[in-house]
Formats: structure tokens, sequence, C-alpha cells
């Protein structure tokens, strides 16, 4: 297998990685959540602070300056 075909396969199956992580994200109840420090983007390196679904990995808000300080003092 060609560099072009392996790079096509590996993009084919990384999108269908994404998708069951959606649908899983999706059906989360996130019946927890914690401040953390995750990626902006998926292609991003930049960083925020975000809360963050303890079950399913999903920014689902983001935290007040207190919290943020509070956060960053740990």
């Amino acid at each position: 297998m060609g560099k072009p075909q392996k790079v096509a396969t590996l993009l084919e199956e990384r999108q269908k990685i994404e998708r069951e992580i959606e649908k899983l994200q999706k059906s989360c109840g996130h019946p927890s959540k914690s401040i953390k420090s995750v990626r902006e983007r998926l292609d991003s390196t930049t960083m925020v602070i975000r809360y963050v679904c303890d079950e399913c990995l999903l920014s689902i808000g983001y935290p007040s300056e207190k919290e943020i300080q509070n956060y960053l003092k740990q």
C-alpha cells in the first residue's frame, strides 16, 4: 500500500472514530463535570479552560473568572 492510500485509509478511520465519539457525547447526560485545560479545537495547540463532562470528555461550559483563578492555583 502506497503512502497516499495509507493516508486516505487513516483519514477514513479517523472520520469513523470522530463520528462514534460524537454519537457517544450526544447520548451522554453529562452527570458530572470538572474544570480542565483542553485544546481549543481538535486541530489547535491553543489550550483553554472549560467545564468538561467527566464521562464523555465533551466541553460543556465556561467557568467563571473566580473558578478559573481557583483552578489555576491548584
